[in-house]
């Protein structure tokens, strides 16, 4: 496959017979609008082809993975695996994690991976951008999808960084949360100096030291602002981390153009996401307009 500028890999041709096509992942380092180098992977998918015209070709998974989750971790391949049955997938590295650059800032800065993740996408030729997001990634396809819409941009229309559907799974709905244990450990080894050493040499994040100034855009602010893009979101009635008040909020501030799932038995982020939860993802992004 041959690549254009930067980061960008031209568009790939269409075969005009059935088939079931499936082509080798494309690795690269994107660069964000701040300059961090972001471990990225583009998946074909599983594209099948009839009377020249492709089921799913006009559509692309972008993939927000988890704080202290990457691109190689088994847990992040195997929710890839599951979305590029329905069509091409995008998973990266966000910054601070894995081979990316950067320091974590734990779902502030991120918006700037996430969105150049998107327009590697669309630089494929893909039509349609789903971006899903679990835990902190699930946080920043909410903050992601308010900030590159209509309203949010201050445009006509979507930007080239912006997306056509959005699944949010295991998110939190405000910041500063230390309601449960998990959260509080997390904290813990976010705030103190001794528990970001953990996340370094132990859990391969490298996390920011400063905090957030300005405090970003909660999710359940964004949340209102992502119409009248289609909102999913996911939370399992045993997740450890935020309990039911914090989907209930999310869903409350969407409206009309947000769906709550809220899913018996389940926990917390991609570990717990089944490949049955997947497979009704991926059919709900499919069925979306657009």
């Amino acid at each position: 496959m041959s690549t254009g500028r930067a980061g960008h890999v031209a568009r790939s041709t269409v075969r005009p017979y059935s088939e079931t096509s499936r082509r080798a992942p494309f690795r690269t380092f994107l660069h964000t609008a701040d300059g961090i180098s972001i471990d990225s992977v583009y998946d074909p998918g599983a594209v099948v082809y009839d009377a020249g015209r492709p089921s799913s070709r006009d559509l692309v998974f972008v993939i927000a993975h988890g704080f202290t989750g990457d691109v190689d971790r088994p847990h992040v391949r195997r929710i890839a695996r599951a979305f590029a049955q329905y069509g091409a997938v995008v998973t990266f590295s966000f910054r601070g994690h894995g081979a990316s650059g950067g320091r974590s800032t734990v779902g502030d800065k991120e918006v700037l991976d996430l969105a150049a993740a998107v327009e590697w996408a669309r630089s494929f030729g893909h039509a349609r951008v789903a971006t899903v997001g679990f835990s902190m990634g699930g946080s920043v396809v909410l903050r992601h999808a308010a900030l590159h819409s209509p309203e949010g941009s201050g445009r006509e229309g979507r930007t080239e960084a912006g997306t056509d559907a959005v699944v949010s799974v295991s998110a939190p709905a405000r910041w500063y949360y230390r309601g449960t244990a998990p959260m509080r450990r997390l904290h813990w080894l976010v705030t103190r100096p001794e528990g970001r050493l953990v996340g370094r040499y132990g859990l391969r994040t490298r996390i920011h030291h400063r905090e957030w100034n300005p405090v970003p855009l909660s999710p359940v602010e964004a949340a209102p602002r992502i119409a009248p893009t289609p909102l999913l979101i996911v939370h399992g009635d045993r997740d450890g981390y935020f309990p039911l008040d914090h989907p209930r909020m999310l869903a409350t501030a969407a409206g009309d153009h947000g769906e709550l799932w809220l899913e018996p038995g389940m926990g917390h982020a991609e570990h717990a996401a089944t490949d049955e939860l997947l497979a009704r993802i991926g059919d709900w992004v499919l069925s979306r307009p657009g």
